[in-house]
């Protein structure tokens, strides 16, 4: 199978989150099962800066506005076609946000370039090479089955997968006279949302297939609580909505060869995890006990649960335990956990950003890892922390009921229990998995048992990419047909 993935940031290029690193991996898991996976993504400055010796494939006069080049290069085993479009993708800031944390105003058109593109590629334009199938994530490439719709050519099926349906791409309609597709496309039945434009939403409307990534946000996103207005229509398409739970690259992410460790170790020879604990104990500035060192490495938002944690900190402490945060978000979470640093200096201890190594490092030295996401459509760091002998805590959602296996009666009994999950999602009942979490701490037996049961999880891509394989053919298969 010849697939053309489309996705708005790939590992080890540019990444703001777990969309990356699907983007980066899943490629290269697919290929020992027969999928072989060219992957389009904007040329933003971090990318060019590292791709070398591009070979122009594809060229547009006038891609909303900017001259364009698809340019082809293979980087770490990838092989990549970026699109070189300066007016759209040059500039300071983020992928998606300016320097200051906005939205850039023009990200609708940004984005349908980016999917006119891809369209373009779809459609057989680029010499030599045609896919059979596309792979479209999230609501930036949205509306790439909208361009195929409407161009007039053979429409090879499509492949949309939601990774977080917080994020749909809402604009005003005042943008569509410019978007290139005729008027019927301003239509229920196409990319109209609500009086504007949805680029998510022409995603779900027009794609083959539909799929997230994990089974329980599967089902969670046909509710109201979860489908965050899309729900009718995930309802609607349901027959062709499926879930796959995310792996992770298990050579990347390997405490017995991370170089990013201080010591490494394997589930026979835990105790060497000590080096690397008192390695962040020093950078977060905390004391040495004997209490269970916690650690958060997350966005600082509501989504993420961080404002339940913030205000539990205080009774944290009290159980004996120390907290190492590593994130970023709202301002106010933020300061909240900042001033608990202060108030409880050598308990809590916070830095801001994000930092790919440091992030390794707490997973290996730390006891736990806390996720109490409100809702999590995979989530990856849990998946790192079993890996890595990092109890999981994490809320009773999407992947994260998936993935970790709880601390109960029969699990502890039955010697399969990886974590600690709790449900509903408040913070009375984050306190009490806390609480349960120190006392399992507490009895050395029992948490080694967890933590090597934890180690024992496959948490590759292995599986997972061999489900995304029958899925592909699948889709094929119903086009066959």
């Amino acid at each position: 199978m010849q697939v053309l993935s489309v996705a708005s940031e790939i590992y080890p290029l540019i990444k703001t989150g777990g969309l990356a690193d699907v983007a980066g991996a899943l490629p290269l898991a697919l290929k020992p099962h027969g999928a072989a996976t060219k992957t389009l993504l904007p040329g933003y400055p971090a990318v060019m800066s590292k791709i070398k010796d591009g070979v122009v494939r594809l060229s547009f006069a006038d891609l909303f506005g900017s001259r364009a080049d698809v340019l082809e290069v293979r980087h770490e085993g990838l092989d990549l076609l970026v699109l070189d479009a300066p007016v759209h993708f040059d500039r300071p800031g983020g992928p998606y946000v300016d320097s200051s944390g906005k939205d850039y105003p023009d990200n609708w058109r940004r984005f349908a370039a980016l999917s006119l593109a891809a369209a373009e590629i779809a459609a057989g334009n680029m010499e030599g090479w045609r896919p059979d199938l596309v792979h479209l994530h999230d609501w930036q490439t949205g509306l790439v089955p909208a361009y195929m719709r409407y161009s007039g050519a053979p429409e090879p099926p499509s492949l949309l997968t939601i990774h977080n349906i917080a994020f749909q791409g809402r604009f005003e309609a005042d943008v569509f006279p410019y978007l290139g597709l005729p008027p019927q496309a301003f239509d229920l039945d196409g990319i109209e949302y609500f009086g504007g434009i949805g680029f998510l939403k022409a995603g779900l409307q027009m794609s083959s297939a539909i799929n997230t990534v994990s089974p329980s946000y599967a089902e969670e996103i046909l509710t109201p609580e979860y489908g965050m207005g899309l729900e009718g229509l995930l309802q609607f398409r349901s027959a062709d909505l499926t879930g796959i739970v995310n792996g992770i690259d298990a050579a990347l992410w390997n405490p017995e060869t991370d170089p990013k460790l201080k010591r490494n170790y394997a589930a026979a020879t835990l105790k060497h995890r000590g080096e690397n604990r008192k390695a962040v104990l020093d950078r977060f500035g905390l004391a040495e006990d004997g209490g269970p060192l916690f650690c958060v490495i997350s966005r600082l938002t509501w989504q993420k649960g961080m404002d339940l944690l913030a205000e539990v900190l205080d009774e944290l402490v009290a159980l004996g335990a120390r907290l190492a945060v590593l994130g970023s978000g709202d301002r106010e979470l933020e300061e909240a956990f900042h001033a608990a640093a202060v108030r409880h200096p050598g308990r809590i201890g916070i830095v801001t950003g994000y930092d790919e190594p440091l992030s390794h490092l707490m997973q290996a030295g730390s006891d736990a890892i806390l996720i109490p996401s409100r809702f999590e459509p995979c989530g990856l760091t849990q998946l790192y922390g079993l890996r890595y002998g990092c109890v999981p805590v994490v809320a009773r959602t999407g992947g994260l009921n998936d993935t970790v296996i709880d601390a109960n009666p029969a699990a502890l009994a039955a010697r399969t229990a990886t974590g600690v999950s709790f449900g509903p999602v408040t913070a009375d009942s984050l306190l009490r998995a806390l609480r349960r979490t120190v006392r399992l701490h507490n009895d050395p037996k029992a948490w080694t048992q967890m933590q090597k049961q934890g180690m024992k999880s496959d948490v590759s891509w292995e599986g997972s990419a061999g489900l995304y394989a029958d899925l592909y053919s699948s889709i094929l298969s119903k086009k066959g047909a």
